[in-house]
Parts: structure tokens; C-alpha cells; sequence
């Protein structure tokens, strides 16, 4: 009788509920072609499913599974299998790819040489343990003709990295096999179920196209000039629907409905092309919140998923029941909802991730409708890197991309070296025009102003916002403003958690709506998308872009004359702005002294061909391109070294919770419990996050004032605020005074 090689263990001592391995390879493979075949890799997910856990054909690996405390590494044995001659040499470049995949299943996608033992090189050159021969008789395998159709039209200056693609799609398509498989034998053998089952959007659009449309008839019996012109521009977008899928721009101003104007688009774009999704990329998390919430009144909750994270989710618990079990610490989501609210920062570190819970989703936005709101706000020093990926999602994949903004960034190949071909695709109708009906503010400069010049403007202005380039700036002005005794003064920073800012601009509303007094001041957390409508604004000098955006927040509905609604930007010698701020104000009295209308799109283009020239190589800063290449002796992918320079908010602040209120004071509670796993607790208590300096948090542990959460099962993923004192109603964290003793602490 043969012997049996289990993948899994179920009851202990008793192997009748055991996953067999050729059973659950088999699986793998299936599962993954079926998610392939969209992408046309379905014959190299197939291998790299069926070749994922060969070494678990090893009586090193059985005796592990049956309780023997050794270590086994059974993921290279597959890697070296498809770097061995089962390939055909026109193949060789996906063997190689497809190896990449097999040795990161676990440990997320390796580089192929590095300084580390982790590396693809110096895993397949190590000693492993011998195969039992009966693997061959078990899986039966084709490797040859593995190459997509769609490769022989990919060009030659950008083969490399979309080859590097190529090997990050079938990664994920293994990977969420995996999970899974894994995932579907656990929970049968616990009797229970996972509810993974999402209604496609295909068959979806029907309803969501007749309550959109219903949505839209009724906002239309507002007889204003705005409403016809807003119908007018959703009209004309939705009329490009039909174009062939690819690369769009949307260029509206602020209060021009861009945000239905791109999701009208995207339904009907979706049933002419047969999209699979549409996911809403926002980037910052003060407005998803916001764009969810409209997208849920209109499509209807049940079928939105809004994913952004302030706590790091990716972190596994560190006490594991066993390898098998590890499993089940499955990511995030998967992403298979059909519409998807998400951050630039989740889409984009997703897309260029080497860890298996965030490469999990590629194969999921394939095929997809993606809207990048506030297309302008991607870091430059990683643009070129994003736009590289981009097109290969546009070209490849099935993916259609709108760059969604006011100030579109000049992102076109005829103006950008290594831009995109983004020639005559524009949705809007008349860009040029719709910025100068759409006009609601003028900009002035003032010159140098200190906070007490700015408070004497508050003073005559009981409904302002005051936007300044950091925290510390927006405090003491806050603060001074308090002195002072003006009425209605808001503060809005991160010193504050989301859910403590969502309350503060819904407060901050019904004032302006009241004609209360309202005073913001506020750091440029404001600007991109949040729906506040002031009659004065004033503004830190930034760069142009941030200045249009702040604009945004001024007689936005167009309720004041426009003369009347000044944008006054100002220096604040006092308070100078970082190194690169500094660079893009500079940038942005260049084109000062070209345009008289700095809300013009010609400003905004002469801005952005500024900022472009200057930067020059540091469009790619973290020289990200230049670590996928292929030669002669083989392909050379760093995985894992991108996804650990690609990081697109570069803060290096660490996650501090606060227990602001009922709901979150029970998920911290939560985390006492051992059954709760950390990725449902970090989802509840992501809103109740405040990012603080990683000295400052060191401060607040050394003194009592923050302690991790059940280090012992959550390790250091969940540092909890206990000293409610240091959270202030008004302006949120003050960690500055961590080294002090907290109001209840001082009473003996």
C-alpha cells in the first residue's frame, strides 16, 4: 500500500480528516488557473499551484505535520523544480517568474539575491530534504507554452518589469488559492463556513444603474445654473462610455461633480466592457469615509467595501496554534466585492507588495474600472514607478483608469518623459471652459503673515478657514486664537483620530449651514475632497496644486460673489515649510508671474511642467524601475526590497489608540480575547488612530501613559492610549507631554 502525504492536519492521532497532498495541490492549481484565466495565466498559475507545497513530499515534513517540534522548508523544493529543465528554454523567463511565486508562498515574494539567506539564490542553493519519488506519479503537469498571448505585444523598453508583473499576478492568484483551499478545509472540518461569496458586478449593474439614474433624476429638479451644468458634465462623461477601455483623464473643478460624474462613467463603462469591479481610489482616509458613505446611499452597502488601515494589519499574531493554523490568519480582503472605497496608499503598496495578505488582491483588480481621485496628490518621487504601473494594468490586464481631479498633473507622454497616452482621452467636455464657469474664489497673496495678523482677519471673518503647513503651526495658532477670545474656533489636525475629525467636520457643517460662527484652522487635511463651503480662506504658501485645492473649500457652492470669495495665501516666516514645500511654492511663483488666473488649467500645466523639469531622475527617486531587470544568465526581480522602498506616505510615525468612545473602548476590550483574531479588531479601531513621532510613543510607554495590548498575543501591533487626560477634546493628542505626570496621576 502506498504511503499517504497529508498537506494538513485535522484530529491528532487520527489522520481520517486529514487533507491529502495531492488533494489539496490539485485544488491549489485549479483554483488558481480559474483566477488566471482572466489575466491569460491561467497555465502558469496551474504550475505554480500544483508545484507550491511539493515539499511536503518529505518524511521531514510528515513527521512535523504529526506534532515532531523541526523545521522544514517546503516551499523551494517547487522553486527549484521550475528552475530545472521541466521548462522549455522559450519558457524560461516564466519558469523563473513562476519560481519566484512557489518560494514566496509563505514568506512573501523574495528578491533573487540579496545579503539574506531569504534570497531566491541562496534558497535553491541550500540543501533540502529528498522528495519521495511518488510526487511524480501523483501530479501530472504541462509545463510548456506558459508565456501569455498579451506578452507579444508588450514593448520592449518596459518587458522587464512587466515580466516582474506577470510574476506578481500569478503570485496572487496562488497565494489566494492557498488561503483559500486551506481556508474551505478548516472550516468544514470545524463545521462551520466562511461567507465569501459576493454577487458579481455584472450582475449587479442593472439595479445600480436604475438607482444611480434615480439618484441623478432627483438631484436634477434643483432649476440652478450649477444643477444644468453639473447634468451637463455628467451627461457628456457618461456618453464616452463606450470608448475602448484604457487610459481616461477626468478633469473637473471643484464643485463641478466629479465624484458621481466618474462613478456614472464607471457603471455604464462596466456594462459596455464586461469590467469585473470598480474600485474608488481616495488619497487620503479623512474622505473615504465620505465617498463611501455616498456610494453606499446609492449602490447600496451590502455591495461597497471601503478598505484603508491606519494600524499595520499585515503583523500575523505572534502565538500560532501550529503551521497549518497559521494559514487561517488570512489578509485583509480579498477585494472580490464589487465596488471597492480604498486609499492611493492600499491600492498602490498593494500593487507593489511582496507580502502574501497585500499581493493577495492584484488578481482581483484586474479587470477593473479604476478611479484615482485626486490623481495629483501621487508622490513624485514614486510617479514614474506608479505610472509604470499603471499603463501595464491599462495595456495588459483589462483595466480602465480615470485620473479623476481639478488639477490634473500633466501626466501625458508628449509632455512627460516615461508619461502615459493619455492624448484625446479626456472625459470632460472642455476643460478650459469648465474652469472659468466653475471659478468661484480668486486667489491673492498677501506677503509675510504672523499669527497675529492672522487672527485680526479672524476677527472681521466669523465664518474662515485658515489652512497651515504642519501641526505645530495649527496648534499654536489655535491656541492664540483662543486667547483672543474668538468664537466658534475649530482645530482640525491628525493630532486627531478620523473618527474624532468625522464628528468635527460634521459639527463644523451644521455651523456653516447655521451661519454660526466658524473658525477653522486647520493643516492641509482639509483640502482634498472634504465638502466644507467657506466664504474667506486663507492659505501657507505651498505648492499651486495645494493652493487650487484649498480654493476648493471656498463658495463652493457658489453662494457668495466671486470677487467677494478671496483665497489669501501668505508666508509664514515663523513656521517655514519642509525642504520640498519650500521647492514647490517656489515652483508656484514661477508660473505666478506667467498667469494672471492661477485657477486657470493653463497655470496648473505651466505648475506641474515646473515641478516635473526640476525633479528630473527623482520622479523615480527610490530608483524602483531599475530593480526588475533580465539578461542573458536570468531574471534578476527584487521583490522584496521594492516593497520595502515603496512606501507612499513616508511619515515614519507610529500608531497610538485612543479609546475615544463606547465602540472603540469595546474593541480594545476585544483584544483580551484569544478567539478574535487581530485583523477584525484592527479593522474596528483603524478610525481611532492618532500617528505620533516613534519617540514620542517611546515616551508615553516608558511613562504609563500608552501600554501594548496583550503583548503577549498581539505583540507590539496595538499600543493603547490608558491616559485619557492627554486626549483633548479640542485639538486631540498631546504627546508632547508624555514625560509629565496626567491630571489624575497628580493627585495623591
Amino acid at each position: 500500500m502506498a504511503k499517504v502525504f497529508y498537506a494538513h492536519s485535522g484530529t491528532p492521532n487520527d489522520k481520517h480528516d486529514w487533507q491529502g497532498l495531492k488533494e489539496h495541490l490539485l485544488a491549489v492549481a485549479k483554483l488558481a488557473a480559474e483566477m488566471a484565466r482572466p489575466l491569460g495565466l491561467e497555465k502558469a498559475a496551474y504550475l505554480a499551484g500544483l508545484f507550491h507545497d511539493l515539499g511536503k513530499y518529505t518524511a521531514d515534513f510528515q513527521r512535523r505535520i504529526e506534532g515532531a517540534a523541526i523545521p522544514v522548508d517546503h516551499s523551494t523544493a517547487g522553486a527549484l523544480l521550475v528552475l530545472g529543465d521541466i521548462i522549455s528554454k522559450q519558457d524560461w523567463p516564466m519558469g523563473e517568474v513562476i519560481a519566484y511565486c512557489i518560494a514566496g508562498h509563505h514568506a512573501g515574494l523574495p528578491d533573487r539575491r540579496n545579503e539574506t539567506p531569504a534570497c531566491l539564490d541562496r534558497r535553491v542553493e541550500a540543501k533540502l530534504p529528498t522528495l519521495d519519488p511518488i510526487w511524480k506519479q501523483e501530479l501530472v503537469y504541462d509545463a510548456q507554452n506558459l508565456m501569455p498571448e498579451f506578452a507579444r505585444s508588450i514593448p520592449p523598453k518596459t518587458a522587464h518589469f512587466e515580466l516582474s508583473l506577470m510574476g506578481r499576478m500569478i503570485f496572487s492568484c496562488l497565494v489566494d488559492a492557498d488561503f483559500k483551499d486551506t481556508e474551505a478545509f478548516y472550516t468544514a472540518l470545524e463545521g462551520r463556513e466562511a461567507d465569501r461569496n459576493w454577487q458579481s458586478l455584472q450582475t449587479l449593474l442593472p439595479d445600480f444603474l436604475a438607482r444611480f439614474d434615480a439618484h441623478m433624476h432627483e438631484k436634477s429638479k434643483g432649476d440652478s445654473s450649477l444643477n444644468r451644468l453639473r447634468a451637463d458634465i455628467l451627461s457628456h462623461v457618461r456618453g464616452k462610455a463606450l470608448e475602448q477601455p484604457g487610459l481616461f483623464t477626468l478633469t473637473v473643478p471643484t464643485g463641478g461633480g466629479k465624484t458621481l460624474a466618474s462613478l456614472g462613467f464607471a457603471l455604464d463603462h462596466a456594462k459596455a466592457h464586461g469590467h469585473r469591479r470598480i474600485i474608488y481610489a481616495i488619497p487620503f482616509t479623512s474622505i473615504t469615509d465620505q465617498t463611501a458613505a455616498i456610494f453606499s446611499d446609492l449602490l447600496g452597502a451590502d455591495h461597497i467595501l471601503e478598505h484603508h488601515s491606519a494600524i499595520d494589519q499585515e503583523k500575523f499574531d505572534p502565538k500560532m496554534r501550529s503551521e497549518s493554523r497559521d494559514k487561517l490568519k488570512l489578509a485583509m480582503e480579498d477585494w472580490a466585492a464589487p465596488v471597492v472605497v480604498t486609499t492611493n496608499v492600499q491600492l498602490f503598496e498593494s500593487l507593489f507588495a511582496a507580502k502574501t495578505s497585500r499581493a493577495r488582491k492584484l488578481h482581483n483588480i484586474a479587470g477593473s474600472v479604476i478611479i484615482l481621485d485626486e490623481a495629483q496628490t501621487i508622490p513624485r518621487p514614486l510617479l514614474k514607478a506608479c505610472m509604470r504601473m499603471l499603463d501595464a494594468l491599462a495595456r495588459c490586464y483589462g483595466c480602465t483608469i480615470v485620473l479623476c481631479t481639478a488639477t490634473q498633473p500633466a501626466l501625458d507622454q508628449d509632455r512627460l518623459e516615461g508619461g502615459l497616452p493619455l492624448k484625446g482621452r479626456e472625459l470632460a467636455p472642455d476643460p478650459h471652459d469648465l474652469a472659468q464657469r466653475l471659478r468661484r474664489a480668486r486667489i491673492v497673496h498677501l506677503g509675510d503673515r504672523d499669527n497675529a495678523a492672522l487672527i485680526n482677519a479672524l476677527t472681521e471673518e466669523p465664518q474662515a478657514l485658515v489652512i497651515v503647513n504642519s501641526r505645530k503651526h495649527a496648534l499654536e495658532l489655535f491656541r492664540e486664537a483662543q486667547q483672543a477670545g474668538l468664537e466658534g474656533l475649530v482645530h482640525l489636525t491628525t493630532r486627531q483620530c478620523a473618527a474624532h475629525r468625522k464628528t468635527t467636520l460634521a459639527d463644523v457643517r451644521d455651523r456653516l449651514k447655521a451661519g454660526r460662527p466658524c473658525r477653522v484652522i486647520a493643516t492641509s487635511l482639509i483640502e482634498a475632497g472634504v465638502d466644507v463651503d467657506f466664504p474667506k480662506v486663507w492659505r501657507a504658501e505651498a505648492g499651486l496644486d495645494q493652493i487650487v485645492q484649498a480654493a476648493g473649500r471656498c463658495n463652493r457652492e457658489g453662494k457668495w460673489d466671486v470677487e467677494e470669495s478671496v483665497v489669501s495665501v501668505f508666508s509664514a516666516r515663523d513656521y517655514p515649510p519642509p525642504s520640498e514645500l519650500h521647492k514647490l511654492a517656489s515652483d508656484m511663483k514661477r508660473v505666478l508671474g506667467k498667469h494672471e488666473d492661477l485657477l486657470s488649467l493653463a497655470a496648473i500645466e505651466d505648475y506641474f511642467g515646473e515641478v516635473y523639469w526640476r525633479m528630473g531622475d527623482k520622479l523615480d527617486a527610490k530608483g524602483i524601475l531599475g530593480q526588475f531587470t533580465v539578461t542573458r544568465s536570468g531574471t534578476d526581480f527584487a521583490y522584496r526590497t521594492v516593497a520595502e522602498k515603496f512606501q507612499m506616505i513616508e511619515s515614519g510615525m507610529t500608531p497610538v489608540i485612543i479609546p475615544l468612545d463606547a465602540i472603540a473602548q469595546k474593541a480594545v476590550d476585544e483584544l483580551e480575547v484569544e478567539g478574535i483574531f487581530s485583523g477584525t479588531l484592527a479593522r474596528k479601531l483603524q478610525t481611532y488612530v492618532v500617528q505620533v513621532p516613534p519617540k514620542a510613543r517611546d515616551i508615553l510607554i516608558r511613562n504609563g501613559h500608552v501600554d501594548f495590548a496583550r503583548a503577549d498575543l498581539r505583540g507590539d501591533q496595538f499600543a493603547v492610549l490608558k491616559t485619557a487626560s492627554l486626549y483633548h477634546a479640542d485639538v486631540g493628542l498631546m504627546w508632547d507631554d508624555g514625560e509629565y505626570l496626567a491630571a489624575e496621576q497628580s493627585i495623591f
